[in-house]
């Protein structure tokens, strides 16, 4: 299908729906957000002379909608100005503007009833081959398009987006009876290549995929709760970032969803699935059915299995049913999995485990095991489509079967088994076959085991990817403690850090400099990337704390000036360097991507230079550089000290993108020279073909800067006078106008009788000269700590 998505209609304002609208609008579609016309006048709008007549009382309750949305956090739109490109109207004076776009959407309330009134209305104004979907989250996509034209029904199917859109990566695709394949396939490959999702085609069954296993899972374990004698805090404990998944776990997940919510879609569960082996999963425990009753919702209703007084956080006792100060949970089978990094290799140490957490993973383990894969073929044919779901609708690290192949398959079966579960029948004869996976690993590709055709098959829509995970053993060049630099291909390099948090120290600054090496000898370009959660947390402070304490401070002084040194190979090597920044990108990973010839930043990319709390100037470049990009933004008849004003406050006030489009508005991204891809799967794969491209067109390394313009004491002292003014009003303690005064010396360049052309190395002595003075105060070290015991910056 050669279809262009230029224009949609999204149908139903709710926060689902302006969600949608907001995602759409985010990658640069124009939307028409239409909800129905509030029958009521509001006290506000009586008292202003207004009738229902009036456009402004028509359009209430779509405006209304849409200005909630864009006020919620975290936000729905990745800049506010894109919140222009949607229009808003009703369904009754504007639904002939749905002939004019190439995709409506429905998102009005769960009924059929409804849902049917309200395409018989688009039926009549939508244009012939007009894409037409549906966001249910249960309702049989088949009873939908039942009555309407043969083209809307081959245009139509489900389309199930999953709450946040823009942050929840699971697009399910739900065909009706007579969609068309050429339909499918189009939606497939648009929402992974255009909306940056992970597109599921799903069978027509309750709750699709997504739900289906995540309600399972979530109502095992409120089961599982009061059967083993856990607490709500100690499920948390065991169901967060220990196993990849989100630090809100299981209860306080539900308490954000809505407990409401969660069981509605488990009533429809249970209802319409009488022959689920595990239905009675889905019937609601006493405690559950008890909050119900108090509308106990969550977070909408000020309580659910959390509840805040003051700055207290209250923990739902189940035994009681009376709120108690939240607990600490902590296990010994927990503490043997604190030195394994990655968490897909802490699976098969949790599932030994001789206390109760060990207990609850092989009964929660082998539970899920089980019910997975019993859902095939019912709820899809492919295994990997249940694991894609899982990890892109419910933020899991992991999906099931990937679990079970880290446990290992036949020990996960001999698990099963003891906990008084069974695999599907398909899994044994896998193993019967000689197949002792779900999935390997071959030429850099994922196969998966096929089970109608019995064998391994590679997973399709990968040949857009580049999977880390799949080439780094097979094509390494090199590797320390920190980094690991791989072969992309066609002469181009990937340095990928190791660290924790991807903390920037020795080693990967060492890897760093012996990719440039490698990539100039013997390649064409080099790409500094990762697929972990965070491209770079910063520099490795702990290190600086340690050397600072010491009062090592030539040893300090060298480490800087290597940091310092190396990002200025970044910029003035003989080969083109692009950064991919995704995740957290803050402190020294920010000044990476600054000194990079290219950045290929992935949208939910928080980007920040934020020294400032822990006690310090950015010291790897970044006050240079911001300086340097004043100097550059400078146009004749500029105010040039209100210029350089908007670079300093970006650094002193520890400014951080929401997403990389608002690092354009903070200067750390550049229009025109660095790019964001919407797909973070995509971002390796887009940065090593710009890395191609550059060196194609015959990149030549660029001579080194020796015209940065600084303004000196007339920049210096309007910096002195307001950080002066910030102390006296008390938005800035003492310490913090020390820091600030530290960075307008470097800044200003100083402290020269008139504005002066300066080269880089300059304003990098000044601004190491700086880092290191602020290595001396107590008040800094005070923060550091502060920083390496809670991960939070101290203000003292």
């Amino acid at each position: 299908m050669n279809k262009h998505i230029k224009k949609v209609a999204v149908i139903g304002s709710g926060i689902m729906g302006s969600g949608i609208a907001c995602h759409f609008a985010n990658i640069g579609v124009e939307v028409l957000l239409l909800d129905i016309i509030p029958r009521e006048l509001n006290d506000k709008e009586k008292a202003n002379g207004l009738t229902l007549e009036d456009k402004v009382v028509r359009n209430r309750l779509v405006n209304d909608s849409l200005a909630a949305a864009l006020k919620s956090k975290p936000s729905p739109i990745y800049h506010q100005n894109f919140a222009q490109r949607i229009s808003t109207g009703n369904l009754e004076d504007d639904i002939s503007k749905v002939g004019q776009v190439d995709w409506i959407i429905e998102v009005v309330v769960e009924r059929l009833d409804i849902k049917k009134i309200v395409f018989e209305k688009l039926d009549k104004h939508r244009t012939p081959g007009t894409l037409i979907t549906s966001n249910t989250s249960g309702i049989p996509i088949k009873f939908m398009s039942e009555g309407r034209s043969e083209d809307f029904q081959k245009h139509f199917c489900g389309t199930h987006f999953f709450n946040p859109a823009r942050y929840l990566k699971l697009f399910e695709i739900i065909p009706g009876p007579k969609t068309s394949q050429e339909v499918l396939d189009f939606l497939n490959g648009y929402g992974e290549q255009f909306l940056g999702k992970t597109s599921v085609i799903a069978k027509d069954t309750p709750a699709f995929i997504g739900n289906r296993i995540g309600t399972f899972s979530i109502m095992s374990l409120f089961h599982a709760v009061k059967e083993m004698d856990l607490t709500v805090e100690e499920i948390d404990k065991l169901s967060g970032p220990v196993i990849g998944r989100p630090k809100s776990a299981t209860f306080r997940t539900v308490d954000v969803v809505g407990l409401d919510t969660l069981v509605h879609v488990a009533n429809g569960i249970a209802e319409n699935c009488k022959d689920d082996e595990r239905r009675e999963q889905f019937t609601l425990p006493d405690f559950i059915g008890k909050m119900m009753e108090n509308k106990w919702f969550g977070s909408k209703t000020g309580q659910g299995f959390y509840k805040k007084e003051g700055r207290e956080i209250l923990a739902l006792d189940l035994n009681t049913m009376e709120y108690r100060p939240s607990k600490k949970a902590s296990f010994a089978t927990l503490e043997l999995t604190k030195s394994i990094e990655n968490v897909i290799d802490r699976f098969k140490v949790l599932v030994t485990g001789k206390d109760k957490a060990g207990a609850f993973y092989r009964k929660s383990f082998s539970s899920l095991f089980e019910y997975a894969s019993n859902r095939i073929p019912e709820i899809t044919g492919e295994l990997y489509k249940i694991d894609d779901a899982m990890k892109a609708g419910f933020a899991w690290g992991h999906g099931p079967f990937q679990i079970w192949d880290a446990i290992g398959v036949e020990k996960g079966i001999e698990m099963m088994k003891a906990e008084g579960f069974q695999p599907a029948a398909w899994v044994t004869e896998m193993i019967s076959s000689g197949n002792k996976s779900f999935y390997t690993i071959k030429d850099g590709a994922t196969y998966y085991y096929d089970i109608r055709k019995k064998a391994m098959e590679k997973i399709p829509g990968q040949d857009a990817f580049i999977i880390l995970d799949n080439i780094r053993k097979s094509n390494e060049v090199w590797k320390n403690s920190g980094v690991v630099i791989e072969d992309l291909g066609d002469g181009i390099l990937n340095v990928e850090f190791q660290s924790k948090m991807n903390t920037i120290g020795g080693d990967v600054l060492a890897g760093l400099n012996k990719a440039i090496d490698l990539a100039e000898k013997d390649f064409q370009g080099l790409v500094v990337g990762n697929q972990a959660p965070n491209f770079s947390v910063g520099a490795n402070i702990g290190m600086i704390f340690m050397m600072a304490v010491e009062q090592e401070y030539d040893e300090l002084n060298m480490a800087i000036k290597m940091f310092q040194d190396t990002m200025m190979r970044m910029r003035y090597s003989s080969i083109p360097t692009v950064s991919a920044p995704h995740g957290m990108a803050l402190g020294g990973g920010c000044e990476l991507s600054l000194h990079a010839d290219k950045v290929v930043a992935a949208a939910e990319t928080y980007m920040g230079l934020v020294e400032f709390g822990v006690g310090v100037i950015p010291g790897g470049g970044g006050s240079k550089e911001m300086a340097l990009r004043a100097s550059d933004t400078f146009r004749k008849n500029d105010v040039e000290l209100n210029v350089l004003q908007e670079y300093f406050l970006t650094i002193g006030m520890a400014k951080v993108s929401t997403s990389a489009y608002e690092a354009y508005d903070m200067g750390v991204l550049e229009k025109g020279k660095d790019i964001v891809v919407v797909n973070k799967d995509r971002q390796i794969a887009t940065a090593k073909a710009y890395a191609k491209l550059m060196a194609e067109q015959g990149y030549t390394q660029p001579p080194k800067r020796k015209d940065v313009k600084v303004l000196g004491k007339q920049a210096l002292g309007m910096f002195l006078v307001g950080t002066d003014a910030m102390e006296d009003s008390n938005y800035i303690s003492e310490h913090d106008h020390k820091i600030a005064n530290k960075l307008a010396y470097v800044m200003a360049g100083g402290d020269l009788s008139e504005p002066t052309l300066v080269t880089e190395q300059y304003l990098l002595d000044l601004e190491r000269e700086a880092f290191l003075s602020l290595c001396t105060e107590r008040k800094t070290l005070e923060r550091i700590q502060h920083m390496l015991k809670t991960g939070k910056p101290l203000r003292n």
